[in-house]
């Protein structure tokens, strides 16, 4: 169970709330959880020091305090799309380096959660995806659904493009982030439904977003089982 990959039903879906809590979770299991955010755009300072918020999140909540360019190698200042921030200041985002950062917090893990860059099939470079993150390294997916109208069209084409890359599901989380999103839980029993991989979890509306709290509605249970299982297969 070396490491897990999260994407999500579009940007802004959850990722990286569920990221934080998956982490926490798993930590209060027992388990040494290191994070990872191997491409992102958008920064601020802090000590003096340019970091992107999502990432900065990450490492915190990380067992080990890891350097911060191990858990985030590629960082860019535009908010934008990665594969246009990279363009911009003429570099090309290369598989490499993430694999060798990957690697190395590995051997300091228990598991690794990998966040990727907005949804799926963002594009990286010219030639590859953020997808190809979790199809080169062999990464079991978590799909975060964003609920939201639209959210059951999106969710399921997710799906299908993460199994047609070839990539294991682990399963779904559900995040509720509107608040006065109409006929949620017919959307989640619809979600349940239709989608073929287990339901780790539905997190609600939540006013006040702390990882312990966030951390509380995923099962992980049913994730330790599905990832050994992966792990087996």
């Amino acid at each position: 169970m070396p490491a897990v990959f999260i994407t999500g039903t579009d940007t802004d879906a959850g990722k990286t709330l569920l990221t934080l809590g998956l982490m926490q979770a798993l930590q209060q299991q027992g388990l040494r959880v290191n994070g990872m955010k191997p491409v992102a755009a958008g920064v601020f300072e802090i000590d003096g020091k340019t970091v992107n918020e999502d990432a900065q999140l990450i490492r915190q909540q990380s067992t080990k305090a890891l350097p911060y360019e191990l858990i985030n190698p590629w960082l860019f200042e535009p908010a934008i799309a990665p594969h246009i921030a990279a363009q911009q200041v003429n570099k090309t985002i290369d598989f490499q380096s993430i694999k060798t950062a990957l690697n190395e917090i590995k051997k300091q893990s228990d598991l690794v959660v990998v966040e990727g860059a907005g949804g799926w099939l963002v594009p990286l470079n010219e030639q590859q995806d953020v997808a190809d993150i979790a199809v080169n390294m062999n990464l079991p997916v978590i799909l975060i659904v964003g609920l939201k109208l639209g959210c059951i069209n999106h969710a399921r084409l997710t799906l299908q493009a993460i199994q047609a890359a070839g990539c294991r599901v682990v399963g779904w989380i559900g995040t509720q982030i509107e608040p006065e999103m109409m006929n949620v839980d017919e959307n989640i029993e619809t979600l349940k439904h239709y989608l073929p991989v287990q339901c780790l979890g539905i997190v609600p509306w939540l006013e006040s977003q702390d990882t312990k709290t966030v951390a509380s509605y995923i099962n992980t249970e049913t994730l330790m089982n599905e990832l050994i299982t992966t792990s087996i297969t």
